[in-house]
């Protein structure tokens, strides 16, 4: 899988990334260079109790600006969740929105930006280039170093009726301004810590082997690789070493850069699958599935697992032994960190047949670096079974 370089690639980054320590503290001054004057905070309640919407609400307040706060976004964000924020946002005459969480209320206020002018439900604009003419501008200020959504162009959505995730994706749904702030993400906990973490990594390897790869997304995550395998152990265990949370944070924005310029493979693919019909923790699902993903698409990525080894700090002599050692670094680095294994997880059996259908079906399946259909699907989630 080496770099053609007569390929050609295309790369867009629509959002302004302001970073740094106390950056949140910003928002005003973002605001009004913007010309709000009427916002929507979208966020989930656990937000609201962490305090970490104070400081926002106190420069809204200082603005004299007209503002609400839309905290119904749960976990794995629904498609009424859209519908109702969609609602609040018209109602407001929202002119702006301010996303403050993790993955699922950013995906959710990036969802309300695109469904609120124009109507409709937001299952209509799933799939790429759905969505034409404006959007409500969005500024994203993340508290967890996951998902990589302030830069990304795309939304995960859940469709409750059919219990399955989907996505829209569009360049106009990239935030406007992600104000990215290692002090907000101090208050998360351990195993969010880890799981949010290992969500990231796993954007920036599925990404960088992902068959549609580019060099400038590659060069992202091999970036980002690097700084989690530094620093994601010293976040969960030292949640106050702000080094270790900034590290984390830029490597999470490396992360959602990669694979929104090239895509994700079969670990996603089942994660979104579990997701959709159990509502698990996404992060969690990765980790958990991406060792044996990666150790299926060994022979399809040797050179490029043994990059990934080598960005891990891993010293190895040949290209194989490489390739190896970046398969067992990883499952060790989600042990360390205490992720759950595959049996903990309370999936059955019986919905192994329907997971790996979805699984097949899910539209990043193309681009996993080794082909696989619903069979092979099958027999990872029994070989993850049988491992635990």
């Amino acid at each position: 899988m080496a770099v053609n370089l007569l390929n050609s690639f295309s790369f867009e980054l629509p959002t302004r990334v302001e970073y740094g320590v106390g950056v949140a503290g910003t928002l005003l001054d973002t605001l009004r260079r913007m010309g709000a004057k009427k916002i929507l905070v979208v966020t989930d309640k656990g937000i609201g109790r962490s305090g970490l919407l104070v400081s926002i609400s106190m420069q809204l307040e200082q603005g004299g600006l007209v503002w609400e706060i839309f905290d119904e976004t749960a976990p794995n964000p629904r498609d009424y969740n859209v519908r109702d924020g969609a609602k609040r946002a018209n109602l407001l005459g929202a002119d702006c929105l301010v996303a403050v969480g993790g993955g699922s209320p950013l995906d959710c206020a990036k969802a309300i930006a695109a469904v609120a002018p124009r109507g409709g439900a937001v299952r209509d604009y799933a799939g790429k280039d759905k969505i034409s003419g404006d959007v409500i501008p969005l500024i994203a200020i993340p508290t967890t170093a996951g998902t990589g959504s302030e830069v990304t162009f795309g939304a995960v959505i859940t469709d409750t009726r059919e219990k399955y995730k989907f996505t829209i994706k569009h360049p106009r749904l990239a935030p406007r301004v992600a104000l990215v702030d290692p002090k907000m993400t101090v208050t998360m906990p351990p195993a969010l810590t880890a799981s949010t973490g290992m969500d990231a990594l796993t954007h920036a390897i599925e990404g960088y082997t992902a068959r549609v790869s580019e060099p400038l997304a590659d060069a992202a995550a091999l970036y980002a690789i690097e700084l989690i395998a530094k620093y994601l152990k010293k976040a969960v265990f030292e949640g106050q070493n702000l080094e270790a949370r900034a590290g984390m944070l830029l490597g999470s924005i490396l992360a959602g850069i990669a694979f929104s310029h090239s895509d994700v493979g079969a670990a996603h693919c089942i994660a979104e699958a579990l997701g959709g019909q159990y509502d698990l923790a996404h992060g969690v699902c990765n980790a958990v599935v991406l060792p044996a993903v990666m150790e299926f698409n060994l022979p399809e990525c040797k050179e490029k697992y043994a990059r990934i080894a080598t960005a891990m700090s891993i010293v190895y002599e040949k290209l194989d032994d490489g390739a190896r050692l970046a398969v067992e670094a990883v499952q060790k680095l989600a042990a360390d960190v205490n992720l759950p294994a595959f049996s903990s997880l309370g999936v059955h059996a019986a919905d192994f047949e329907a997971l790996a259908k979805k699984s097949a079906l899910n539209g990043s399946n193309p681009n996993n670096p080794r082909r696989m259909g619903a069979g092979d699907y099958l027999k990872l989630l029994k070989k993850l079974r049988t491992a635990g």
